[in-house]
């Protein structure tokens, strides 16, 4: 009777314990809109070397699901109550990914999810991929430094910053996701574009 009597408080203690915990609050989870004819397609040769899409480095706020906003001066925080389905990374590798199969130039693709060897790899560093507010006004920034690396050596063989800015007249999160994705549509197909050209010029001959 009194192990019983032990194992009934038990539960009943685990019960309430758990019955006074926080509640997560629950949150929207969003993809990156794209607008289908973002990067035309090519009607050029399609090219012989391969190309590998990296992972961007990106700072931790950014190395993220949150979407990121600066309101004022310095401080950088993030829209309460939603989430991005990826860190920004992530999701804008994939975007050029995307990008760059629709454009159909460079048909050899694949990303550092799989251990494939290519000729050149893209990768680079991501500086910004949040709101930002100036006054009254907002529009979503992008900036990425972009490299372009030879794989067998991973020598740099070009570099180039892309900046876009995306207005904003709505600030409601849907509005500004939607922004987010016509301002990665601009950067894919300027980065496309770039590493394509570079590419043609610096890829080995097979």
């Amino acid at each position: 009777m009194k192990l019983t009597s032990l194992v009934l408080l038990a539960s009943f203690t685990m019960i309430s314990s758990c019955s006074i915990l926080p509640k997560s609050e629950p949150f929207d989870v969003y993809r990156l809109p794209s607008a289908q004819s973002s990067v035309p397609a090519s009607h050029t040769t399609p090219q012989r070397w391969s190309l590998r899409l990296n992972k961007l480095q990106a700072s931790e706020i950014l190395n993220s699901p949150n979407i990121a906003v600066i309101p004022q001066g310095n401080v950088i925080i993030s829209y309460k109550g939603s989430r991005w389905s990826d860190p920004a990374p992530v999701l804008l590798r994939n975007r050029l990914l995307d990008g760059f199969q629709r454009d159909g130039r460079v048909t050899l693709l694949s990303t550092d999810d799989s251990n494939f060897q290519a000729d050149l790899e893209l990768g680079g560093n991501l500086q910004a991929f949040q709101t930002e507010y100036q006054g009254t006004s907002a529009g979503v920034v992008m900036r990425l430094d972009a490299l372009l690396v030879r794989g067998y050596d991973q020598r740099i063989l070009a570099s180039r910053r892309f900046e876009v800015r995306q207005p904003l007249s709505d600030v409601k999160v849907p509005a500004v996701v939607a922004g987010f994705g016509q301002a990665s549509d601009q950067l894919t197909a300027q980065v496309v574009a770039w590493a394509v050209e570079q590419g043609q010029n610096l890829a080995p001959r097979p």
